[in-house]
């Protein structure tokens, strides 16, 4: 049986490479010399994997030596795929990762990427670094496959081995191979594609559905405001018919749905295609937190409060709820805007890592707001502690006048000031 080496231990790698763990030899390599001595430890600080479960992959082994994984025979790539300050895809995570795997390559070996990518990226970028850095030939010497990942940070109920897998290989041969192996582990099934850029683009079009839908409900939500109609209430009323999708309003950030639209516009542009409705719902969704930043100092004005030096306290800084994982949380636009307003603002998280915060985005994180000492509170995370305070808990925070704005609407109508 083939050993496999899983580079990039985040919030990808590791379930894979844990999953891969129960049954077969494996190792987790990553560049981070501190995660590699947590993980050792049993810990993860993503909260993805327990150290039950870590403890259950005893054929997992973690490294941050190149050499630790030189007599593996499968590597699967999984590290991040962000954007730069300009919406372009950043692929040097990726590029990097493929010289490490180039400087390992043997005749036979198999490269698998999940990473998040635009159509021909494996083969156009990623293979040519490998070819280079190995001095091997590909389709000759070694092969590679894409699958990509379908991790939902968070979420115990859809993991790894759950979601039903997209496999693909660079012959049919390899296709069939790479889809074996991922059906060992995955007991919802597996879907193999016919080639490496079907299973590219079905990867990227994914998010890109659910970034427009959201957008589409966003916008609405803009709509609703001015029309003095809570848009919750309408969407509980369209939801009554089946086939309406249940989206709701919210800012929309995180490695996936707020990234991979840029890739796909990315690669059209690239071949001449300039694309509309794609961009148009990047523009609406990347406007939501200066949004619900407006909003919210248009209803502390309505109070009778002084918006500079007034005092807001957000609660939560992660991109969704349940999870600490800060990667492109667009809350941190909420913080600036305000801030922009002259507002002082705190922010607590009580799943985010506070060095990460700052280290990220130069914020601290407060870790015990005290009770009536604000005069705005925005709710913009639900983790599953703050998703359980009533509105009379969280108005503990505010002054006698405080406005408080439930962005998400998980408070019952009417409890909170504000919502989107």
């Amino acid at each position: 049986m083939k050993k496999i080496a899983v580079i990039g231990l985040g919030y990808v790698g590791l379930p894979l490479a844990a999953a891969f763990g129960e049954k077969r030899e494996i190792v987790g390599f990553d560049i981070n010399t501190k995660r590699i001595s947590e993980l050792k430890e049993g810990v993860d600080f993503t909260r993805e994997v327990s150290g039950e479960e870590l403890s259950a992959a005893s054929k997992l082994s973690f490294t941050d030596n190149v050499d630790g994984i030189s007599d593996c025979q499968i590597y699967i790539v999984t590290v991040p795929t962000p954007i730069d300050e300009y919406k372009t895809p950043d692929l040097t995570p990726l590029v990097k990762a493929s010289e490490t795997v180039g400087r390992v390559l043997k005749q036979g070996d198999i490269v698998i990427y999940e990473s998040t990518v635009f159509p021909g990226a494996t083969e156009e970028v990623c293979i040519p670094v490998l070819e280079r850095v190995s001095g091997l030939s590909f389709n000759k010497d070694f092969y590679a496959g894409y699958s990509p990942e379908r991790i939902n940070p968070g979420d115990k109920e859809h993991r790894v081995t759950t979601i039903k897998k997209v496999t693909s290989g660079s012959t049919p041969a390899i296709a069939e191979e790479v889809d074996r192996l991922y059906a060992d582990i995955i007991t919802a099934g597996t879907h193999k594609a016919s080639s490496i850029k079907v299973a590219e683009a079905a990867k990227v079009i994914e998010n890109t559905q659910r970034d427009l839908n959201i957008a589409l409900i966003n916008e609405l939500s803009m709509i609703f405001s001015r029309l003095k109609i809570d848009t919750h209430e309408v969407l509980a009323a369209a939801g009554t018919k089946w086939n309406f999708l249940p989206f709701k309003p919210g800012l929309v950030g995180g490695h996936c749905i707020g990234v991979d639209p840029y890739y796909l516009t990315h690669k059209a542009q690239a071949i001449g295609y300039h694309p509309e409705i794609i961009l148009a719902g990047r523009r609406v969704n990347d406007n939501m937190g200066p949004y619900a930043a407006a909003e919210l100092v248009k209803a502390m004005i309505k109070s009778g409060h002084t918006v500079a030096n007034s005092r807001v306290l957000i609660m939560g800084f992660a991109f969704k709820e349940n999870c600490p994982d800060l990667r492109n949380t667009r809350v941190i636009d909420v913080v600036e805007e305000l801030k922009d307003f002259g507002c002082e603002v705190d922010i607590t998280d009580c799943w985010a890592d506070s060095e990460e915060a700052h280290h990220e985005y130069g914020v601290t994180l407060l870790e015990s707001p005290k009770h009536g000492d604000y005069d705005a509170l925005l709710l913009a995370v639900p983790h599953r502690e703050y998703a359980e305070m009533s509105a009379q808990d969280l108005r503990a925070f505010l002054k006698d006048d405080g406005v408080l704005f439930d962005l998400k609407g998980v408070l019952p109508r009417g409890e909170a000031d504000l919502r989107l």
